[in-house]
């Protein structure tokens, strides 16, 4: 395998680091052909000289000035030839110009050769005069129009040399070293005339080399020996690694320092500072210092080698890691040169295509792919070097296994200072990810439709209650459009006042384990982007899904419904009468009882006297343990009073049963379900004196506040369940949790409904605020009796309630004190005249 051959697996085995140094190489090789055919060109214009004083009889060009031999014509004549066939060599023109550079080549050596056969065997064949008649011969032993032997040996290797050099097939010393002794054999002459020795010009006593003729050989040599300056000896001298650089440095103080030095000792000489022997000593020792400091410089040079060696060494240590993580890589990666020559692939790169590593190292694109692919890869490369960036693209291809997605990525291979010398690559097969993405895409197109197709207005949020879509109804029913509701809190679309309820209804849902779909329409509003309010029936899902829960509410108006229901109203106001007095004679009046002291308020609406569905009760347990349950029928009229009639019958019968606050919740939405569209928030409490706590258990109701002996008014923290009823709704069991709480002794507790903290516009947890801050204001230093309680439940009611006759909904209040334990009692037995019984709504 030739030199040449071997190049692109030599390529292919060079790391990054060696890969970085091409472009000086190239940079190397390049400068050295350049001054081969410099040197090729100046050496044919002596030759064109020399001729020229033989045509037109100038002497000056024939010989040099103050030189005594000649060139010759048949020398010009060589000269001539040789120095342009070297530079068509160089060059590395195409075949017609090749072969009249081999034609040249073998004129010159053919002159040369036939010279030499003259002088070995002394026969003369006619060819010395064959141009010109030679008048310059001075002496006997010369012979008219001969060339020097030297010279004629110096042109015969010439054209041996430049004809060596036109073959590529042929190894490249055989063109360098003939090369070397051209320029030996004019370097000899030129050192004769430098140091004035006669006997360098000739050999023996025939006919010397003319100047000229010494300096054209001289550059023959140069131009053969740089003719194939990447291959052989030139390629050593050439390379543009450590020994490259220290070989040229070496070339060069070989040749000018021993002859600067020899120089300087006969200027001595001549001058009769010393003497031949001292000369010759100062020669020795002047050699011996250059070449010590040369010594010196090699050594560093050569430590340096070392250093490079190790560090080429621990970068072939990391190719191979690199090739062995290549080949552990799914994807198909690979490196090439600028020129698109492969240097590394890895496993997958083989197996795509088929072929051996050793097949594909150091060929092209088109070398080992379809023209089509190869074409592809090209473009590819060459656009990516020109943005200068890595890119990235998707592309359907045509492989031999059928058509594929791929996704490739390309980025360039820089030097420290940025400049690309390779390209890197990796295409990965995505074919089977685009299919399934193409499989959501139409899954979602088809989810949208449905999503569109649906009648109601539907929102989907996340876990949090950000909407996150949503259809076009919900335009008609909110007056938003959908791109602006997502993003948006989906309580946003409720009102206000509202806010609070239908945020404990989505939360008590997500909370459930496994929550079922329900559809709610009681006491549920909208909000209409004008600021309006209309009533809504909501179904409500849940999704769980890999990004989080998803919840699907599928929102109604019934505005047409509720006008129908209004209607209907209409038809038994007789029955509101009947639930005025009902709801009087239902209330009753609570226990009074020794140990306990107690005020209640109820004030019924303005717009349905006495027709509601708050109640309270008042229930003695035993002698430590007394029961309080407050309770709001959702609506009013006669249903809704007579649903509290039962159910304040119900909780009396189960409190006195003794049955936990939880349990008893869990009851009474058993009762309740078995009611005709019934919904009830209730609170039942189970006040321990002796043990000093309290337990409770509430669905859906407001919470209690409680005022220590020695703190301010706070809510009673305690699990907060669905409304009563709610749990036949969804067919499933939302479980009501009880709580216990430590309660001293000289504490007070606020129960209440809605009516009394709940007004449009206004946000009803700054409204429980202000009755936690109204009680403790009413409380602080007064003594806990029940005209104390009398008397703060009356500032509770101006305070929260201003303006009684325009209240339009039924209020309960209900204020507890639980005396100390070395009280004595209660200041007297009377109980305030407006806590005995129901309040005058006036």
């Amino acid at each position: 395998m030739t030199e040449e051959q071997q190049a692109p697996e030599l390529l292919g085995a060079l790391g990054a680091e060696q890969a970085a140094d091409l472009p000086y190489q190239q940079s190397a090789l390049d400068a050295a052909r350049v001054v081969a055919q410099g040197a090729a060109v100046v050496a044919a214009v002596l030759g064109a000289a020399g001729l020229s004083g033989w045509v037109f009889g100038i002497d000056v060009l024939r010989r040099g000035p103050g030189a005594g031999a000649t060139m010759n014509a048949n020398t010009a004549v060589a000269l001539l030839a040789l120095g342009i066939s070297l530079f068509l060599v160089v060059r590395r023109c195409v075949t017609p110009w090749m072969i009249a550079a081999r034609g040249a080549a073998a004129l010159a050596a053919w002159i040369g050769g036939l010279t030499v056969v003259e002088y070995v065997t002394g026969v003369g064949l006619g060819i010395d005069e064959l141009l010109f008649r030679d008048d310059t011969v001075r002496v006997a032993t010369e012979v008219p129009g001969r060339m020097a032997p030297n010279t004629a040996a110096a042109l015969m290797i010439g054209g041996v040399a430049a004809l060596c050099a036109s073959s590529s097939r042929l190894p490249a010393w055989t063109s360098q070293v003939p090369g070397l002794a051209v320029l030996t054999l004019g370097m000899l002459r030129l050192y004769g005339f430098a140091y004035a020795v006669p006997e360098l010009e000739r050999f023996g006593a025939y006919k010397g080399m003319a100047l000229y003729t010494g300096l054209a050989l001289v550059l023959l040599g140069i131009a053969a020996f740089l003719a194939r300056p990447d291959l052989g000896p030139a390629g050593l001298l050439m390379n543009a690694g450590t020994t490259g650089a220290l070989g040229r440095r070496l070339f060069t103080t070989v040749l000018v320092v021993p002859p600067l030095l020899g120089r300087l000792v006969l200027a001595g000489e001549d001058a009769a500072l010393f003497g031949t022997r001292l000369g010759t000593a100062l020669l020795v020792c002047g050699h011996v210092v250059v070449f010590t400091a040369v010594i010196f410089w090699v050594l560093v040079v050569g430590r340096r080698i070392e250093v490079a060696h190790a560090r080429a060494e621990w970068q072939v240590r990391q190719n191979e890691l690199l090739q062995a993580f290549m080949d552990h890589t799914p994807a198909v990666v690979f490196i090439k040169d600028l020129e698109g020559r492969f240097l590394a692939v890895n496993t997958t790169f083989e197996e795509s295509l088929g072929l051996s590593r050793e097949r594909v190292l150091g060929r092209r694109d088109r070398d080992v792919m379809p023209p089509d692919l190869a074409r592809q890869a090209r473009t590819a490369d060459l656009a990516m070097l020109a943005g200068g960036t890595p890119v990235q693209r998707e592309e359907l291809l045509i492989l031999p296994g059928g058509p594929r997605d791929l996704l490739t990525s390309l980025f360039p291979l820089t030097t420290s200072s940025g400049k690309p010398y390779a390209i890197g690559g990796v295409v990965t097969d995505i074919t089977e990810r685009v299919a399934a993405q193409h499989e959501v895409r139409r899954a979602h197109q088809r989810f949208l439709a449905l999503l569109e197709s649906a009648p109601d207005a539907t929102l989907i949020t996340d876990g949090h209650g950000i909407i996150v879509m949503a259809n076009a109804q919900v335009q008609r029913l909110f007056g938003h459009t959908p791109a602006d509701l997502v993003g948006t809190q989906v309580i946003d679309l409720v009102p206000v006042s509202r806010r609070r309820r239908h945020s404990a209804f989505l939360g008590a849902y997500l909370r459930q384990a496994d929550p079922k779909p329900i559809v709610l329409d009681r006491g549920l509003y909208g909000l209409h982007s004008d600021g309006s309010e209309f009533p809504v029936e909501v179904s409500l899902s849940r999704l769980q899904a890999d990004e989080g829960t998803l919840v699907f509410l599928s929102v109604r108006d019934i505005t047409e419904r509720r006008h129908v229901e209004a209607e209907r109203a209409e038809r038994y106001e007789e029955h509101r009468r009947i639930a005025h007095t009902l709801q009087h004679s239902l209330m009753g009046e609570p226990s009074r009882l020794p140990h306990l002291f107690s005020a209640h308020r109820y004030l019924a609406s303005v717009q349905d006297p006495g027709v509601g569905g708050d109640w309270f009760d008042v229930i003695p347990l035993d002698q430590d343990r007394t029961g309080i349950v407050v309770g709001d029928v959702m609506g009013r009229g006669l249903e809704a009073a007579a649903a509290m009639g039962q159910l304040r019958a119900a909780s009396h019968a189960l409190a006195r049963m003794g049955i936990p606050p939880g349990e008893l919740m869990t009851g009474l939405d058993a009762f309740v379900s078995d009611l005709a569209d019934q919904l009830v928030t209730c609170v039942y409490l189970v006040v321990d004196q002796s043990g000093h706590e309290v337990t409770l258990c509430s669905a859906g109701h407001l919470p209690v506040i409680v005022l220590p002996p020695d703190g301010p008014a706070r809510l009673l923290q305690a699990p907060v369940g669905v409304p009563l009823g709610v749990n036949d709704s969804c067919c499933g069991d939302v479980p009501f949790r009880q709580t216990a709480q430590p309660l001293p002794p000289g504490s007070t507790l606020a129960l209440y409904t809605d009516g009394l903290v709940e007004r449009p516009g206004t946000d009803i947890e700054a409204q429980i605020d202000i009755l936690a801050h109204t009680l403790n204001d009413a409380l602080k230093g007064a003594p806990l009796d029940a005209e104390s309680l009398d008397h703060a439940a009356d500032r509770l009611i101006r305070t929260l309630i201003p303006e009684t006759a325009k209240h339009d909904d039924d209020v309960t209040l209900l204020l507890i004190g639980l005396p100390k334990p070395d009280g004595a009692g209660p200041r007297s037995e009377r109980v305030s005249p407006r806590a005995r019984g129901v309040s005058d709504p006036q």
